[in-house]
């Protein structure tokens, strides 16, 4: 198998030319995407487009393109969890970079904006609940990346011994987009991790190995900072797009604080707050 050619037993197409899973066709999508897990976060995100051009669910995969205040816009959900990232982003990587037809990548590359919305629980007391927050940098826990290029990421540097086996791999937010950020959010580093209950030091009737290590990373620091938040996705969403030449940023509400002890009352307002914020700022930015 070449770059210029994509057999169909690698490039999967559904009988009506669209990409295996998410059942999109390129004209359906457009060059900025919002990505939500929830897939009853799509139509939060997409109640404030003034014109909606397309809709789709196909598995967890639930996807809306419209326009907000003239901008073209899709949102779709991933799911949980950066196995899921990995289908969302290479499927609409291939929906815009490759002839579907003819199975072969076109001559002309084109740059897409993944804009993550999802929320994100603190492990330092200082991040308080329904906070906003854009991740900087996220450290992949997941294990997705090495099954791509190892040695495009880095493990980072003075990471502790007895903490080798669980090292993360380093992925950075397209830089320019923090530039610009609304007063509301700050900036932190995000831990991406593979689950939501052991691999998060959390323990019901199962206990956690990892739950002394979640004490030891919220004493971690990376270029002079801690490490402030935990979700499934980001790390993913960043290395697939610095892998591929695209751009990615993720915002989180924070809606838990893992020091404290504590969940947000008030939830599904910060998750608003946070959508209406990162439509306008996409707007400001004009990242296409």
């Amino acid at each position: 198998m070449t770059n210029d050619f994509i057999p169909s037993s690698e490039l999967i197409l559904n009988n009506d030319g669209s990409i295996y899973h998410l059942r999109l066709k390129p004209n359906e999508v457009a060059p900025i995407v919002i990505t939500v897990g929830d897939q009853d976060r799509v139509q939060e995100v997409a109640k404030h487009f003034e014109k909606i051009e397309f809709e789709r669910q196909s598995r967890e995969f639930k996807t809306v393109t419209g326009s907000y205040k003239g901008l073209r816009l899709t949102v779709i959900s991933t799911g949980i969890g950066t196995d899921n990232v990995d289908i969302v982003l290479n499927e609409l990587d291939a929906l815009f970079q490759f002839d579907l037809k003819t199975r072969k990548r076109k001559e002309t590359f084109t740059p897409l904006t993944f804009i993550r919305i999802g929320t994100s629980g603190a492990i330092q007391e200082n991040i308080t609940l329904n906070s906003l927050l854009a991740s900087e940098i996220a450290l992949g826990f997941d294990g997705l990346l090495p099954f791509y290029n190892d040695n495009s990421f880095f493990k980072p540097d003075a990471w502790p011994a007895h903490l080798d086996n669980v090292a993360p791999l380093i992925t950075h937010a397209h830089t320019p987009f923090l530039y610009n950020l609304p007063p509301e959010i700050v900036t932190g580093i995000t831990a991406t991790m593979p689950g939501f209950y052991a691999p998060q030091g959390r323990s019901f009737r199962l206990p956690s190995v990892f739950s002394q290590r979640l004490d030891e990373l919220q004493h971690l620091t990376l270029q002079g900072k801690h490490i402030t938040n935990i979700e499934m996705e980001t790390a993913g969403i960043y290395g697939l797009s610095q892998l591929l030449g695209h751009r990615a940023i993720s915002f989180n509400a924070i809606l838990a604080n893992r020091v404290t002890g504590e969940f947000s009352q008030n939830a599904q307002q910060t998750i608003d707050a946070l959508i209406e914020l990162v439509l306008d700022w996409t707007l400001k930015v004009n990242p296409s």
